[in-house]
């Protein structure tokens, strides 16, 4: 499934129904009178967060939406059933600007549901008009129009976890282990140029672009890795036993995070104080189990999530697996 961020649409809330003239003919009531009833009400249109980050995919062929009309007014006094409502889902994260007014809305948690266009009025039966001075109305009114407008919808990722780390570090590997997303892996810097997504049990995991020194300031991916970062909940940081000194590697990333802090001046809402876990990658690398378990031990003066992985070992990945569940979950 394409996966798109971006689209317009036309939406309509739903028309009230037309009230009616109506009249009582009943035996043994000789002079009947207004029996006209009201009309429903038009359905309102509203959009819903929900955990799918695919969702605008569903919109792609279909680009106008509205609401249900109400239901016009009955004999003997019956009213007429609202419409329905309209629920446009929208992922987590969706910007929504309706483009004639310049309104803007933001759905940042799942559930959220938020109400763009109202209904129009049920129209009144020729009953709503009786009076002492009026015995026999004539009259009805006709529902309202519901609201109406075109819309831009923008998806800014609302990741659970966001995978970083130097280029080559194995992320989308991880990626691909932990969700089946199968995106690209290649065995040079740089393979991922843009997110990747997977779904880890209803969480979203994102494949981030890979750093160098600098990045902060624009070099390499730059601040394009940075900012998409900027909305995860959590940081899966992985730091590769390929490295000649895998600490100095750690220590790289979490210096152009903080230099990305202080320059946008994020304070505690920054990067560098989002929750963390540590995953030294590619251990099959390292021959030596007592050099792999002094680095686990270096690391876990910092974090007391610390993981090593190699895709070779499916006990390695199960851990992690379940430990990032009960993470999450918590």
């Amino acid at each position: 499934m394409a996966f798109i961020d971006e689209m317009t649409i036309y939406a309509e809330a739903g028309r009230g129904g037309d009230g009616v003239v109506r009249w009582r003919r009943e035996k043994f009531v000789p002079k009947g009178g207004p029996a006209g009833g009201d009309a429903g009400r038009g359905g309102n249109f509203y959009a819903l967060a929900v955990r799918d980050v695919h969702a605008l995919s569903r919109y792609k062929a279909k680009k106008s939406f509205s609401a249900e009309r109400g239901e016009d007014g009955g004999k003997k006094s019956l009213h007429g059933k609202s419409g329905d409502d309209f629920i446009l889902e929208l992922p987590v994260g969706s910007i929504i600007t309706n483009l004639d007014t310049e309104e803007k809305w933001q759905l940042t948690e799942e559930g959220q549901k938020i109400l763009l266009l109202r209904g129009g009025y049920g129209g009144f039966g020729n009953e709503h008009f009786k009076s002492s001075t009026n015995t026999a109305p004539r009259q009805s009114r006709e529902g309202a129009p519901g609201e109406k407008g075109n819309f831009k919808i923008e998806l800014e990722l609302f990741a659970d976890v966001g995978l970083i780390g130097l280029p080559n570090a194995g992320k989308t590997s991880i990626l691909n282990s932990l969700t089946n997303a199968q995106a690209k892996v290649g065995d040079y810097a740089f393979t991922t140029l843009d997110p990747n997504l997977g779904d880890f049990y209803g969480y979203i995991i994102a494949d981030i672009p890979g750093l160098i020194e600098g990045a902060s300031e624009g070099k390499g991916l730059g601040v394009k890795f940075l900012r998409h970062i900027k909305r995860t909940k959590m940081l899966v940081h992985l730091v590769s036993f390929e490295s000649s000194n895998i600490m100095k590697s750690y220590k790289e990333v979490r210096k152009e995070l903080k230099k990305y802090d202080k320059k946008l001046n994020l304070g505690k809402d920054g990067l560098s104080f989002k929750k963390e876990i540590i995953i030294l990658s590619k251990s099959d690398m390292v021959s030596d189990l007592k050099v792999i378990t002094k680095k686990v031990k270096d690391f876990q003066k910092i974090s007391k999530n610390v993981f090593t992985i190699s895709l070779f070992d499916d006990r390695l990945v199960k851990k992690l697996n379940d430990a990032l569940i009960k993470i999450l979950r918590k």
